[in-house]
């Protein structure tokens, strides 16, 4: 409950804030900045660094990115049929295909499955959704940030300097390593920074108004993150190739998450229609508050 107060509080934050005028026109973009290359890297070096690996949990550290392969296939797809634009394009791949499995992600599995399975979550947001963001988002963002070609050297050269991707790597070295108490304090401090200024970020971007247009591009991602996506991951996995058990429902019920706000900060900062990308994650984190507890009734009897 302390969460979702905090996810509304800060929100409605952003767009008083906005509406009075207090803060200066680039006050989204200074938040974004100290996100990316402070709050995130902060909050890898703290969860990373405490992963366990095991054999069984290999499945669920690779949903986020078989849910991202899916999901920039789907809006490919849906891009030529619909003829959407190159930035909606983008947009609705990285906050359509990327789940929020931290924030929103973890109490939910506390609530609905139980604090023995957190780590379940942790190693899928980790090792998987911020990973990917750090990847293959940032590829994905580079294509359809601009009509110019983008180079390899070009892309690597971004996904190297990403402070989230940096901050990954260092933390798997220093896996072996006990960080002091004061580092670990102030790793934790500033990581803790990440959703209250994200979501003041997106509270101050969001205007409703501006879904004229972009009404079917919001649905139909919407649609994907909290419906189709999770659905064909049940499918694969259980189906295809025969998971079971309380790891897959974790599994499948991360993959139903609303979508990731980090994702939709790298969406903003590459200019990928803001406004589209803040939507997707105003309207689909409260609405997640309605599809997850029917996933989980959906899980129970499957699984």
């Amino acid at each position: 409950m302390n969460n979702y107060l905090l996810l509304i509080a800060c929100m409605l934050l952003g767009i008083l804030l906005r509406r009075s005028g207090r803060l200066p026109d680039n006050a989204a973009a200074a938040l974004n900045g100290f996100i990316v290359n402070v709050s995130l890297p902060a909050l890898t070096l703290t969860y990373v660094h405490n992963l366990t690996f095991d054999s069984r949990l290999i499945l669920p550290a690779l949903m986020a990115w078989i849910m991202f392969a899916i999901g920039c296939a789907f809006f490919w797809l849906a891009a030529r049929l619909l003829r959407f634009p190159r930035e909606i394009t983008g947009g609705l791949m990285l906050t359509g295909g990327l789940g929020n499995t931290s924030f929103v992600g973890l109490p939910m599995i506390e609530t609905f499955y139980g604090p023995q399975f957190l780590g379940v979550g942790i190693l899928i947001d980790q090792a998987g959704s911020y990973f990917v963001l750090s990847t293959l988002g940032i590829v994905v963002a580079s294509l359809y940030a601009s009509d110019s070609t983008i180079t390899l050297k070009a892309v690597t050269r971004k996904i190297v300097l990403f402070a989230p991707f940096q901050a990954f790597v260092l933390a798997l070295l220093l896996i072996p390593f006990e960080y002091p108490v004061w580092l670990a304090n102030l790793f934790e401090r500033l990581g803790a920074t990440l959703v209250p200024l994200a979501l003041v970020s997106v509270g101050y971007q969001l205007q409703f108004s501006q879904a004229r247009g972009r009404t079917l591009a919001l649905v139909l991602g919407l649609l994907f993150k909290l419906v189709i996506g999770p659905t064909v991951i049940l499918l694969l996995f259980a189906g295809f190739l025969g998971a079971g058990g309380p790891v897959l429902r974790v599994t499948v019920f991360e993959a139903a998450m609303a979508p990731m706000i980090g994702a939709s900060i790298v969406a903003m900062n590459h200019r990928l229609d803001p406004p589209l990308v803040t939507l997707m994650v105003g309207v689909g984190i409260p609405l997640s508050f309605l599809t997850l507890p029917a996933w989980w009734y959906v899980l129970d009897r499957v699984g």
